[in-house]
């Protein structure tokens, strides 16, 4: 079993930059991909970066490429997600979830999701 809690999340300046936490506690977190989500009022849920287990692949959705970086501390049994160039479309509840693939990932667990705004 895996828990996972997100933090970071707050009220930001259009340009600006936010870093978001994913801790997680249980056993055998660092054999996870971690993949990030976010979903808007009245969206779907979209996926927007992976990492893999030891970080050595990621995965970024075309509408944060270059903006968004996803790493990870195992030794810390946490991942983030470093957002810069913030858009005031990146608003949105942003999820963290562990998979045992990252490619083609079943995500078993999530968090409870930290809100993102941007302010133009």
């Amino acid at each position: 079993q895996v828990q996972l809690v997100e933090s970071g999340g707050g009220l930001v300046q259009a340009g600006g930059s936010l870093r978001l936490s994913c801790a997680a506690s249980g056993h055998s977190f660092s054999s996870y991909a971690v993949g990030w989500f976010r979903q808007a009022p009245g969206k779907e849920r979209e996926s927007v970066a992976r990492i893999s287990w030891n970080g050595d692949s990621t995965y970024y959705a075309d509408s944060v490429k270059g903006r968004y970086t996803a790493s990870r501390d195992n030794t810390k049994n946490t991942a983030y997600l470093h957002m810069s160039s913030l858009k005031p479309e990146d608003t949105a509840v942003y999820y963290c979830a562990a998979a045992r693939l990252f490619t083609r990932p079943t995500y078993d667990y999530w968090g409870q999701g930290t809100q993102v705004t941007v302010s133009a």
